[in-house]
C-alpha cells in the first residue's frame, strides 16, 4: 500500500493526512477528518449523497481521489455552521420546507445548493433542478427540496440589495 501525505483546507482548517494513493476523498473525509455527512451512497457519482465544495465547486467525494486534494479548499456540511454551532440558513430552509424525510441524501444536496444560493442572480425553478441533477432522492420528490433552495437563494439576493 502506497501513503502519501497531503495537505489541504477542510471547513477553514489547514490539515495533513496521510493516504493511501488509491483511496477516495469521502473515504479520507468520513475516516481520517471524521466528518460524517458525507454519505457512501453509491460508490461511483451517481447519487450525489458525498457532494462535497472544493474549491467552492461541487464535486462527488467518492470519484475523487484524495490525492486530488493537495492545496485544495475543501467544504462540507460541517463547515456551514457558525462557531456556536448554530446551522445555517439553507439547513434550516430544509428544514422549514420539510424538504428532509429520511436525510440520507440531504448533505449533498445541501452542498450541491451553496452554489446556487451563493449566486447574485435569481435562477429559475427549472435551472435549479438542472443543477441539482447529480443528487438522487428516493423519499421526497425533490418539490421541497427546490423549494427551499429557491427560498434561501431569495432571501439571499434581498439581503445583498438591502445594504
Amino acid at each position: 500500500m502506497a501513503k502519501k501525505d497531503i495537505t489541504c483546507t477542510v471547513n477553514g482548517k489547514v490539515r495533513t493526512y496521510s493516504v493511501d494513493v488509491r483511496e477516495s476523498l469521502s473515504d479520507m473525509l468520513r475516516g481520517q477528518a471524521g466528518l460524517d455527512s458525507i454519505k457512501h451512497g453509491c460508490d461511483v457519482g451517481e447519487c450525489g449523497a458525498c457532494t462535497v465544495l472544493i474549491n467552492g465547486k461541487p464535486f462527488n467525494s467518492c470519484i475523487y481521489m484524495a490525492i486530488w486534494a493537495e492545496g485544495k479548499d475543501i467544504l462540507t456540511l460541517e463547515g456551514l455552521s457558525d462557531t456556536k454551532g448554530a446551522i445555517s440558513d439553507i439547513q434550516q430552509a430544509f428544514i422549514d420546507e420539510g424538504a428532509v424525510q429520511c436525510g440520507f441524501c440531504t448533505p449533498g444536496f445541501i452542498m450541491a445548493s451553496i452554489p446556487i444560493i451563493s449566486s447574485e442572480t435569481e435562477s429559475s425553478r427549472e435551472e435549479i433542478r438542472r443543477q441539482i441533477s447529480g443528487n438522487l432522492c428516493r423519499c421526497t420528490g425533490y418539490e421541497n427540496i427546490v423549494n427551499a433552495i429557491e427560498k434561501t437563494q431569495k432571501k439571499r439576493i434581498a439581503e445583498k440589495k438591502g445594504k
